[in-house]
């Protein structure tokens, strides 16, 4: 079973923000004569990597939900500009939405069991079909 990432998205109101966000880094990325994925930055390095690199994903709370995930391509540290250490998630640029499961908030990212992680969303169960505002909500009652 696969060891995924849980991580809050701080600053997005939906998926679609998320998606926007993706979309505008892989447009640089390919600009620069890179690969077309998103990477994000954290201070803390897994130590968990080959776990997470055997198809582990980022799964993102948004609106404290889990919603959506990205495949983990790589895990790579680097150090900054002032000198920190910063270790750079590097995610496929497909943002997959999952059934929604509510979350609490948390600092950092967390582990994430593959027996634990949202399964993704079939558009068959609405995923394309209902408004994103109401799919959350129903998700909240339990009726999704």
């Amino acid at each position: 079973m696969s060891l995924h990432i849980l991580k809050l998205c701080v600053g997005a109101t939906g998926i679609e923000d998320l998606r926007e966000w993706v979309a505008e880094r892989a447009m640089a990325a390919i600009a620069a004569g890179l690969e077309p994925h998103s990477v994000h930055t954290t201070r803390m390095t897994p130590k968990r990597r080959d776990e997470l690199l055997e198809g582990g994903s980022l799964y993102w709370v948004i609106g404290g939900q889990v919603r959506a995930r990205q495949t983990l391509l790589d895990i790579a540290n680097h150090t900054d500009a002032q000198g920190i250490e910063r270790c750079d998630l590097i995610l496929a640029p497909q943002v997959i939405e999952t059934v929604p499961v509510p979350r609490r908030p948390f600092q950092g990212w967390r582990y994430l069991k593959g027996e634990e992680a949202p399964r993704d969303l079939d558009i068959g169960e609405g995923g394309e079909e209902l408004p994103e505002a109401l799919r959350a909500e129903l998700a909240e009652l339990g009726l999704l």
